[in-house]
C-alpha cells in the first residue's frame, strides 16, 4: 500500500487533508510519519519502497503542514494590520480628510471640493447639482494635468446647504476618467466586519481605505 494523504484522511475519521491540517499541523506530521515507518517495516521485501516513493510521501506532508503554517502567519499579519489601521484611524478623529465622494457642502455662500484625473485633459468642467439633481452652476476649469485638483464654488444666490457635483474631462474627442473627492471631518472610528470605518460629519460611515489624503 502506498501511503498518501487519502490514507491519512481515512485513518482520521474521513476528514480531508486540509481539515486534518487545520486540526493541528504537528499532529498530522506525527501521524503520517508513524504510518510511513509502519509501512516500511511491513513492506514486501521483494518489492520494497524506493527512495523516490519515500521522498514523494514526505513531500506531501510537508506541503500540508507548510500551507497550514502559511495560513496562520497570514492571519496573524492581517490582525496586526487591522490593529495598526485602528491606531492610525484614532489619530484622524477631529481632522479633515479627503475621501472619494461627490458631496459639496455650502456654508456662507462658499463650497469646496476636489477630484483626480487619470490623465491630462484639454477641458475640465465641474457641474454643481442641487438636491433635486438639477444643475445649478457649471465651473469651466480649462486644461489640467493628471492627478488631484481642488476647486472652490461661489454659490452666489444659491442657498447654503448640501449639494453634489460631477466632473467632466476630455482630451480631444476622448473622455478622461475623473474621480470626485470630498473634504469631510472625522468624528469617530470603529471596526466593522474586520474593516476600519470612519464616522464622518457629512458622508456618514466610510471605509478607511477611501481616504485619499489628510488635510
Amino acid at each position: 500500500m502506498t501511503l498518501t494523504l487519502d490514507t491519512l484522511n481515512t485513518l482520521n475519521g474521513g476528514r480531508s487533508g486540509t481539515a486534518v491540517a487545520a486540526a493541528g499541523g504537528q499532529g498530522t506530521a506525527d501521524t503520517f510519519l508513524k504510518l510511513l515507518v509502519t509501512q516500511m517495516q511491513n513492506q514486501d521485501p521483494l518489492n520494497p519502497m524506493d527512495n523516490a516513493q519515500v521522498t514523494s510521501q514526505i513531500a506531501q506532508i510537508n506541503t500540508v503542514t507548510g500551507i497550514e503554517s502559511l495560513n496562520t502567519t497570514v492571519a496573524g499579519l492581517g490582525a496586526q494590520f487591522t490593529q495598526l489601521q485602528a491606531l492610525q484611524g484614532v489619530s484622524l478623529v477631529g481632522r479633515d480628510v479627503t475621501l472619494e465622494g461627490n458631496a459639496l457642502q455650502v456654508a456662507d455662500g462658499q463650497g469646496a471640493g476636489a477630484f483626480t484625473l487619470a490623465g491630462t485633459a484639454d477641458a475640465v468642467k465641474v457641474e454643481v447639482l442641487n438636491g433635486a439633481g438639477r444643475v445649478v452652476d457649471t465651473l469651466q476649469l480649462g486644461a489640467l494635468g493628471s492627478g488631484q485638483h481642488a476647486f472652490r464654488w461661489d454659490a452666489g444666490k444659491n442657498a447654503d446647504g448640501a449639494y453634489t457635483f460631477r466632473v467632466g474631462a476630455s482630451a480631444g474627442a476622448a473622455a478622461v476618467a475623473a474621480t470626485p473627492l470630498v473634504v469631510d471631518r472625522v468624528l469617530a472610528v470603529s471596526l466593522s466586519g474586520g474593516k476600519l470605518m470612519l464616522d464622518t460629519l457629512r458622508s456618514g460611515a466610510v471605509e478607511y481605505a477611501a481616504v485619499r489624503s489628510v488635510n
